[in-house]
């Protein structure tokens, strides 16, 4: 239930705080309300609409997001100075709202590149794959001189070159997490369904091994080599050349035809996140991820440390108790992640957030959980493990956006969902990422970088299904080769972020 003014809206009946929509002033009258605002109120906090005692639960959505630090008065603008985060405690309730979608009698498709795996991508790039930050330099420079040399005229149904440099590769343990997690990382994207090609570089000394990597012959979709056994610099770029014309001559014969929406694979993420997240853009894409399950598609939730406090949403929808106990097994390694660390799981909403109206982790969680819309939780994947079952799943990753969507794409996203507030930009090669804005103001202001406005859904009264359905049908233009925002400013060359876990020796 959403109850409001033109001035704040209010989301849940039990709601004791509701949320601004514009700048308000000192005095102002929220007559719904029967309250006299206490301070200037910058759009997107919150405002006591009772009061509220020292200790007490402050309610947004319906649930608990802190508790008061200290009495809080009716009209009081609520946030940092007065309140905070304690202990929380949760009913997973596991599998009790598991219910399943309605099913869609008319199946829609897009046009994308069908692999001989089966697989079909939504855009058709040649990698360039580097197993160690060692190798980094010499994959930019093969893109270089491929470049220079007008290479893609020559294959006009090729996307581009894509260099997957990094940081780490070597100066780790060759077994553990950190290792586990790095190498399910670059073989989750070579195998990745946008790429029409895949060449390996390596050094040849370093602890993740070319030859791990490996498990298939050279053929015309994939070659590798190593920088020490090529002899150097500039006999790899050439041979590098040599390679790429073997890859493009293949990957070129690739042309769009129309598949079934059940093969696109959404990654779903939020950054930059505002009051108005959890009220506009992830609601309408959590409406869409819905459409998408309900035509067999793929959604992947991921940000661990983002849906702390939400978690019992999640797990009252598992479509079993075993799928709900592993997102909470992982709720746990993060806290004993974070415990070891010296962090705590707190430590976010960011000052961006903050600035935004969003207080604790908790009220972030809320609203960052609104993405996953209703479907039954069908799976839950470790960072980067390839996704291998349909319909609403969750993918562990770190809060951080770019290292996050790094997992989902190694795990099988052919298309990327952003929903901001504050105005993130980024792009994540090879896989088309679409913008989301959850409020107008900023939208307009940075409308170069964003692809649809959801704060309409409060300036306009779009719908939620009205705006959900917007989304679903530009996902399928853009799967169909439409270009995103991101895509026509150039990025997705510096987001490519494998999650370091462990010492770093």
């Amino acid at each position: 239930m959403i109850i409001g003014s033109k001035q704040t809206i209010r989301l849940h009946i039990s709601d004791n705080v509701t949320i601004a929509l514009s700048n308000l002033t000192k005095n102002s009258k929220l007559n719904e309300f029967a309250v006299t605002v206490l301070s200037n109120v910058t759009r997107g906090h919150k405002i006591a609409v009772k009061d509220i005692a020292k200790g007490e639960n402050i309610i947004r959505y319906g649930q608990i997001i802190g508790q008061a630090l200290q009495d809080i008065s009716i009209g009081e603008h609520v946030h940092v100075q007065n309140m905070g985060m304690s202990e929380h405690h949760q009913d997973y309730a596991f599998s009790v709202q598991s219910d399943p979608l309605p099913t869609i009698e008319t199946a829609r498709s897009f046009n994308g590149y069908h692999r001989q795996n089966g697989k079909v991508g939504t855009r058709n790039y040649i990698g360039i794959l580097t197993s160690v930050n060692c190798a980094g330099s010499v994959a930019r420079f093969i893109e270089e001189a491929a470049n220079k040399e007008n290479f893609l005229q020559d294959y006009p149904n090729i996307d581009g070159i894509v260099p997957i440099v990094h940081s780490t590769g070597c100066g780790m343990s060759n077994q553990g997490e950190g290792y586990e997690t790095l190498h399910r990382t670059l073989t989750g994207y070579a195998d990745n369904a946008n790429f029409g090609g895949i060449l390996l570089v390596g050094l040849g000394c370093e602890v993740l091994q070319v030859s791990s990597l490996v498990d298939q012959q050279p053929s015309s979709a994939f070659r590798y080599m190593t920088i020490q056994s090529e002899g150097g610099t500039r006999k790899t770029i050439a041979k590098g050349l040599q390679e790429l014309h073997l890859l493009a001559k293949e990957a070129n014969k690739a042309t769009r035809a129309p598949a079934p929406v059940s093969e696109l694979m959404v990654g779903m993420q939020c950054g930059g996140s505002d009051g108005y997240s959890g009220i506009t853009a992830n609601p309408a894409l959590g409406h869409a991820s819905d459409l998408l399950v309900q035509h067999g598609g793929t959604s992947i939730l991921s940000e661990t440390s983002e849906i702390y406090g939400a978690e019992h949403l999640l797990t009252r929808r598992a479509v079993s108790k075993e799928v709900g106990q592993k997102l909470i097994d992982r709720i746990h390694w993060w806290e004993d992640y974070c415990a070891r660390n010296g962090g705590e799981m707190d430590n976010n909403p960011s000052p961006g957030n903050k600035n935004g109206g969003l207080t604790t982790i908790l009220e972030k969680s809320l609203g960052a959980v609104a993405k996953s819309g209703r479907a039954p939780l069908t799976d839950v994947y470790l960072f980067a493990e390839k996704i291998d079952k349909k319909g609403f799943v969750f993918m562990d990753s770190p809060g951080f956006d770019p290292c996050s969507v790094t997992g989902q794409v190694a795990s099988g996203a052919n298309l990327i969902i952003f929903t901001t507030g504050r105005g993130s930009v980024s792009g994540y090669k090879p896989v088309p990422c679409i913008k989301l804005a959850t409020n107008t103001e900023m939208y307009t202001r940075l409308q170069e970088d964003m692809d649809l406005n959801c704060g309409d859904i409060v300036t306009s009264g779009v719908s939620i299904e009205e705006k959900g359905e917007q989304l679903f049908e530009l996902l399928i233009r853009i799967a169909s080769g439409e270009e995103t925002k991101s895509e026509a400013l150039g990025f997705g060359g510096a987001e490519f972020v494998p999650w370091q876990i462990g010492a770093v020796m």
